[in-house]
Order: C-alpha cells, then sequence, then structure tokens
C-alpha cells in the first residue's frame, strides 16, 4: 500500500445518479454551462452480464461539477440524446479510451476529440500507466480499486460504489494538465494529438448495436486441448452454443451458468463415433447444480443434436490456420521471412529505445509480422513510408521507422 493520502471522497460530495429524463436534463445543462475537457469513465458489469454495455457513465466538467447517469434507466442512445448533443464539440479525457469507446457509443455518444491519459503514459515511456499508479505519480494521492470488478448492473446503488465512481473523474482533467506538460516537455505533444485523432476516427467506426455471437470463439473453451476427438469437440461445440445462447438471453456471463470445465469433461465422454450417454453428461458436476440445473432440457438438446451430426461435419482437431503464421514457426518453415524477422524486430527495438518509447507503440506487433512476412517490393525510405502508412502508421511513427527500416532491408 502507497504512504500517500487516500482520496475517499469526491470534493463536492457524492452527487445523485442521473435515472430520470429530468435528471438528465438538468446534467446537461450543467455540463454546457462548465468549461474546459470534460473527464469521461464508464463501469461495465465485467464477469457477471453478458452485455457490454455500460451500467454507469461519469462525467466530470470544470464549472459543473460530477454527474453520474445511468444509461439501464434512461433507456440507452435514444434516452441519452440530450447528452450527446451536450458532449458534441468537446474534447473528452478518458483513460484507456479503448476500453470505454465502445460500450459509449452502442449508447450514441462518440468523441469529437480526445486526450486519453493512458495513452500519454505510454508514449512518455512510463513504467505504469493504469490509472491509480498515474494519479500517485502526478497528483499525489492513492485512488483505492476495490469495486472495480463489482456488478454495476445492481441497483440501487451503494453509496460507496457511487463514491469510488465519482473518484474515477475527480482528478482526469489535473492528470492531463500535468502529462500535457511532460508530453510537451519530451517533444512528444505531436505524436500525441495524432494518436488521439486517430482514435476519434476509430470511434467514429464504432457499431451501434452490440455484438453478436463470435460463432468462432468456441475455440478459446478453457482446456479445449485437453479433448483430443473431432467427436468431442463436436459436442464441445454444440453445448458452447447452447450455453451462448442461453446467457445472451438471460444477459449473464456463460461461466455463471456453466463453467468451461464442466464442457470439456462432457466432451472426453464421448467416443470417437460421437456416441455419449445423455444421463451420464447431466451428471458431471456443474450440469446439476446453480443455475445450470434448470436448463436441463437445454444441455440434453444440445448433446442429442452433437450425437445426430455426421462425423464427415466434426470441427477439425487444429483449427485452420489464416493469415500470418506467428514468427516462432519461421525459422523452420519459412527462413527467408525468419531471417528478415531476426533484422528488423531488433532494429525497431533500438529505434524505440532511442526515442523512449515502448517498441509496441512506435510499431504494433502486427505492422511488423506483416513487414517481415512480404516487405515493399521498394524498400527505399519512400517506399517504406507508403508501406506504412497502408497498414495505419500515422505520420510520426513513419518518419521515425521508414528511415531504419530501408537501412536494414538494404543489408539483407
Amino acid at each position: 500500500m502507497s504512504d500517500l493520502p487516500i482520496l475517499a471522497e469526491p470534493r463536492e460530495g457524492v452527487p445523485p445518479v442521473v435515472n430520470t429524463p429530468d435528471s438528465l436534463t438538468h446534467t446537461c445543462r450543467a455540463l454546457s454551462n462548465g468549461h474546459g475537457p470534460i473527464a469521461i469513465d464508464t463501469e461495465r458489469a465485467h464477469g457477471f452480464r453478458y452485455s457490454p454495455r455500460a451500467c454507469l457513465i461519469q462525467l466530470r466538467r470544470d464549472g459543473s461539477g460530477t454527474h453520474l447517469v445511468d444509461p439501464l434507466a434512461l433507456g440507452g442512445a435514444v434516452g441519452l440524446k440530450p447528452l450527446a448533443k451536450a458532449l458534441a464539440g468537446t474534447q473528452w479525457i478518458l483513460h484507456a479510451a479503448t476500453q470505454d469507446m465502445p460500450c459509449l457509443a452502442m449508447d450514441g455518444l462518440r468523441p469529437d476529440d480526445l486526450f486519453d491519459t493512458e495513452l500519454a503514459g505510454r508514449l512518455l515511456n512510463l513504467p505504469r500507466v493504469s490509472l491509480g499508479p498515474m494519479v500517485e505519480r502526478y497528483c499525489g494521492v492513492t485512488l483505492l480499486k476495490e469495486h472495480s470488478a463489482s456488478d454495476w448492473s445492481r441497483r440501487p446503488l451503494p453509496r460507496d460504489w457511487q463514491v469510488y465512481a465519482a473518484l474515477d473523474v475527480e482528478l482526469l482533467n489535473d492528470l492531463r494538465e500535468k502529462i500535457l506538460s511532460d508530453l510537451h516537455e519530451a517533444g512528444k505533444e505531436e505524436w500525441a494529438r495524432q494518436e488521439f485523432a486517430h482514435l476519434v476516427e476509430v470511434a467514429a467506426d464504432l457499431p451501434s448495436e452490440e455484438p453478436g455471437i463470435d460463432p468462432k470463439r468456441w475455440r478459446k473453451l478453457s482446456h479445449i486441448g485437453d479433448i483430443h476427438s473431432r467427436a468431442g469437440l463436436q459436442l464441445a461445440h454444440d453445448l458452447w452454443l447452447a450455453r451462448e445462447n442461453l446467457a445472451h438471453d438471460l444477459d449473464i456471463m456463460p461461466g455463471r451458468l456453466l463453467r468451461d470445465e464442466a464442457l470439456v469433461a462432457a466432451a472426453r465422454h464421448c467416443d470417437r463415433t460421437g456416441n455419449v450417454d445423455v444421463e451420464t453428461v447431466l451428471a458431471i458436476r456443474g450440469f446439476h447444480r446453480g443455475r445450470a440445473k434448470k436448463y436441463r432440457q437445454t444441455w440434453a438438446e444440445a448433446i442429442n443434436h452433437a450425437r445426430s451430426v455426421s462425423p464427415t461435419k466434426y470441427p477439425p482437431l487444429r483449427e485452420p490456420s489464416s493469415g500470418i503464421p506467428h514468427p516462432r514457426s519461421w525459422e523452420r518453415h519459412h527462413p527467408e521471412e525468419a531471417a528478415r524477422w531476426a533484422a528488423v524486430r531488433p532494429a525497431v527495438n533500438d529505434v524505440a529505445a532511442d526515442h523512449d518509447v515502448p517498441p509496441e507503440n512506435l510499431c504494433t506487433p502486427t505492422w511488423l509480422r506483416h513487414f517481415a512476412w512480404q516487405p515493399p517490393e521498394d524498400c527505399s525510405v519512400e517506399g517504406v513510408d507508403v508501406f506504412l502508412e497502408g497498414l495505419g502508421a500515422r505520420p510520426w511513427q513513419r518518419e521515425i521507422l521508414s528511415g531504419p527500416l530501408s537501412a536494414v532491408m538494404a543489408t539483407l
């Protein structure tokens, strides 16, 4: 625990939860009458709800105070149209913007301008960039994070949760001003401007609806490697899909219905021809406990469906690879590409060290793999610059990288 003082209460006290159209009107008026950027954060029910939507939106602006907006009570994007209007044209301050932007977009809220304090910390190559350590570093106080994993869909919200939520935006503007000074001193203010503009573009393309069920996600079941037959994989797939659909309809995290371990255990009861006894599976620990036991019929239908599938249609034991293979396999199967990877990767690391920036913020691993796998035909500085631009690199990254990458390619 840090020896710094703990920030225990918002400076203006705990604001009431904004959960009616009238109270939202008051909040929007207050925000519009405030000045400067608007600090924004969200709370979601990670680990509890299937929906990734925001359960609470916190906002703070100088001259306006802090506001805790309940998007669930206000009806999401339709009910939050006045808030979207009040935020238009302002700069948002977010910490780790890519975490909050998707759920804000679902509620019809997209930034016209933003400042990401976490990303700024990365550009400054700070050793710790989560909100707590950065507040300690720049503001000299400690933020407690005891409610970060709570079920924020719970209503009414306990007072200590409201305190926690309000404090998450309490110091974001102070943090922004101090980080901005460091960016300027380090000559990285323009880097940050380009990165933040890129995030605004990303936000503009985010979907307004909740994402659907990803049919390929079943392959990410925990311990799926313990299933050694294609018939077992078919059963795991069908049980996973039944659980996923049920979790979606009930708005509950799938693992709270039935744990992955139970699905994998069921799949291991399959023989190679797909024979499996329904009652044997339903007797497995997990299927007859807690919430899962209410849905025996759902599990039985999934098992029977798996039994009816022709073996020729079973999923393969290994998911077919697509795209660029991982570099760890290149040395054996792709020696030319491996040689390029062995040359360009340390070169990027050296350039990043020279500019005091994490390598992954200078050149994403995906860009680097693309470059090593199939570099441009023209590896002049100009050719490399065009190639990186096509991958999405911002001007500051291309300016730093194009020359060194071109020089490395000239030696191969």
